[in-house]
């Protein structure tokens, strides 16, 4: 006996057409967005870690006069610290958040709330770095007219860190700012 197979059409206009592209591209999406943000965490973390541990003394003959640089001497550098800090907390703190837009791509209210968390961090981190950046410059090139002198002629160690600490903070500048693209792409396709 034969059996006749019922024709299955499938319109390419409707919904089970779109829906498995669509479902794809928000978990590649997600993943983006996990692996972004564990980058970012990485980033403000070295930051903070060499920021917080930059000092340096300077040997001289006698025992009583020793000149001390250390990150803590500038509130500017202790902010940047404390923003860093922060910073990762919070990255840290997404990544469950992440994990559950991977597993659940549907999820749009979390979205919304990440954007705008992401964005208040992104201003909070771009503050630090900023600020901290202008202290480095000063302290590479000094200011005549504050009678600023340079003094990373003397402290060659100290400047290099606290000069290389600012790489990571930008970095994860750069990737917050495409993190919440992703997540305003990731929002739109809904």
């Amino acid at each position: 006996m034969k059996t006749a197979a019922s024709p299955v059409l499938v319109l390419e206009g409707s919904e089970a057409h779109k829906s498995i592209p669509k479902v794809r591209v928000s978990r590649v999406l997600s993943v983006l967005d996990f692996i972004l943000r564990v980058v970012a965490a990485l980033g403000t973390l070295a930051s903070a870690i060499a920021m917080g541990t930059s000092r340096q003394t300077l040997p001289f003959v006698s025992q009583f006069a020793r000149f001390k640089a250390n990150y803590k001497d500038l509130p500017t550098f202790t902010f940047f610290v404390i923003v860093n800090s922060i910073v990762c907390v919070y990255l840290v703190l997404s990544l469950p958040v992440s994990i559950v837009h991977i597993i659940w791509t549907g999820a749009v209210k979390s979205r919304i709330t990440l954007v705008i968390f992401d964005t208040a961090m992104m201003g909070l981190l771009t503050a630090g770095a900023s600020s901290a950046t202008a202290i480095v410059f000063l302290a590479h090139y000094g200011s005549s007219s504050a009678n600023w002198f340079p003094f990373c002629r003397q402290f060659n160690n100290f400047c290099e860190r606290i000069s290389g600490s600012l790489i990571g903070s930008f970095v994860a500048v750069v990737v917050i700012i495409v993190l919440i693209i992703l997540s305003c792409v990731a929002i739109s396709r809904r």
